[in-house]
């Protein structure tokens, strides 16, 4: 694997903490939704951004 620059370092860095804000933001808004297909559509959207996260962190390794 090509060894990324400082600059594609920092952007996923950026990309990764994003990810994991919507995820938190997500589940915040899920777990006050009384409606439940509102609720399973904020569950699956965090959940869409945990694994986009995970996907980025396979980058740093």
């Amino acid at each position: 694997m090509a060894t990324l620059t400082q600059v594609e370092l920092q952007n996923l860095r950026n990309l990764i903490g994003e990810h994991d804000t919507s995820y938190q933001k997500l589940n915040t808004y899920a777990s006050q939704c009384v409606d439940p297909q509102i609720k399973q559509m904020f569950t699956k959207a965090a959940q869409d951004a945990l694994n986009t996260k995970q996907k980025l962190l396979t980058f740093l390794n």
